[in-house]
């Protein structure tokens, strides 16, 4: 008799069932957290109710309670934050998979919807597949710098994060005691010396993911669960290398700039994208006919690259880390403070600052910094980096460095600054 998917028989797998699933589902439940705020976190790194500039999502609304003035301190905070989202994300998706795996019988199921109560854990069970998925996919295309989804990627995430993490809260509510419960047999099994991978049949029973008809066993649950726990392992020890100093970087063969640094030299550290790339004229850049044009509340002052070099100048070792979860070593920048820069046109305590780039292409191309950022001594209008002058693809004449900001706020070929309250 031909069997289909609605049919129990249908999946014969003898490694399903419950307890297994539940297994990856705590897991998941840990790992989904620290995710989830991990994100958050980045998000209120960009200072996005810096309107409109650094707004992405003006439609946010009660999604943005828990934005904060992003701090300074400690340097290499948005480093942490960040690398822990992607690398843990990254390292989730075995436990991910092998859980959409281990529940598929119930997708099919007959009937779809036995009760209203019933009817509404399904629906929960579409948001929170169909957003983890939505998740995971534009997050790692976001990480191999590949933009195809439609749209922005910043309110894409945002928003696909909290439906998944409501459906995902509904789901810990309803699955969770039943899913501790679950472990707990599967350990009490082990101790009194049965094999977790063998079903007694009152438990087969009850488990309604557990075969009727299983295909002969290849592997036990304790051992899919070792394959499991070794892809993820494997994606960790590939990309997690980004986000240290040494030789451990050479590690991260699978992260975004994996690999040897790009070229050797003061210079020769990671950038995403290239002056070419987002359209800078050499020309512009030329250190005899560029000017910086700073704003503010005593007037303008427009200044060459002499007139920057002759101001104090001071450095900061502070490394670049970016939204897609890769960062550098920590570099030595020189240049001028952006405070000093804002005393110059009438602010002793500094305000927020709109940065205005040359870029043409590409997303960020001005940005704006709270004023707790202009205000730290580390925060510099650069215009050296390890001793030699800024390249043209690090931002030549000069760029923003801002400890513990993401990437895109240390705006690459400064133009304009423009002080005041925004």
């Amino acid at each position: 008799m031909p069997r289909f998917p609605s049919s129990p028989a249908f999946w014969r797998s003898p490694v399903r069932g419950a307890r297994f699933t539940s297994v990856l589902g705590l897991v998941l439940l840990a790992g989904m957290t620290v995710l989830f705020v991990t994100g958050l976190l980045s998000y209120a790194a960009y200072n996005p109710d810096l309107d409109p500039v650094n707004d992405k999502t003006p439609d946010k609304g009660l999604l943005g309670f828990f934005l904060f003035s992003w701090p300074t301190d400690p340097h290499w905070l948005y480093r942490l934050t960040q690398g822990v989202h992607v690398t843990l994300g990254l390292a989730l998706v075995p436990v991910l998979l092998a859980k959409l795996w281990s529940v598929v019988p119930r997708l099919f199921a007959l009937p779809p919807v036995r009760s209203l109560a019933h009817g509404l854990e399904r629906l929960s069970l579409l948001l929170l597949v169909g957003g983890a998925l939505f998740e995971f996919v534009t997050g790692i295309l976001n990480v191999q710098l590949d933009y195809a989804f439609p749209g922005s990627f910043y309110p894409l995430h945002l928003y696909g994060a909290w439906v998944f993490f409501a459906a995902f809260l509904a789901h810990v509510v309803l699955k969770a005691p039943a899913a501790v419960r679950n472990v707990r047999k599967m350990r009490a099994g082990r101790r009194d010396g049965g094999e977790e991978g063998e079903v007694e049949d009152d438990e087969a029973e009850e488990d309604e993911l557990v075969s009727p008809d299983p295909a002969p066993p290849t592997v036990s649950r304790r051992g899919a669960l070792w394959m499991v726990g070794g892809g993820s392992a494997l994606l960790f020890g590939t990309s997690v290398g980004r986000s240290f100093d040494g030789p451990l970087r050479e590690t991260a063969v699978l992260s975004p700039h994996g690999g040897p640094e790009p070229g050797e030299g003061p210079n020769g550290f990671q950038i995403n994208k290239t002056a070419a790339y987002v359209g800078i004229d050499p020309r512009e850049t030329d250190s005899e006919a560029w000017r910086l044009v700073v704003t503010g509340r005593s007037g303008t002052v427009r200044l060459s690259l002499t007139d920057l070099r002759r101001m104090p100048l001071h450095s900061a070792a502070l490394p670049i880390a970016c939204v897609e979860g890769w960062s550098t070593a920590d570099q030595w920048w020189r240049g001028v403070r952006l405070r000093d820069l804002a005393a110059l046109v009438g602010y002793d305590d500094p305000p927020d600052v709109f940065v205005r780039s040359l870029q043409r292409r590409g997303a960020f191309r001005s940005a704006a910094l709270r004023a707790n950022q202009v205000a730290d001594a580390r925060s510099l209008l650069a215009l050296d980096v390890n001793g030699e002058p800024l390249s043209a693809d690090h931002g030549r004449p000069a760029r923003i460095i801002v400890p513990a900001a993401p990437g895109v706020l240390n705006t690459k070929w400064v133009t304009r600054l423009e002080f005041g309250e925004l």
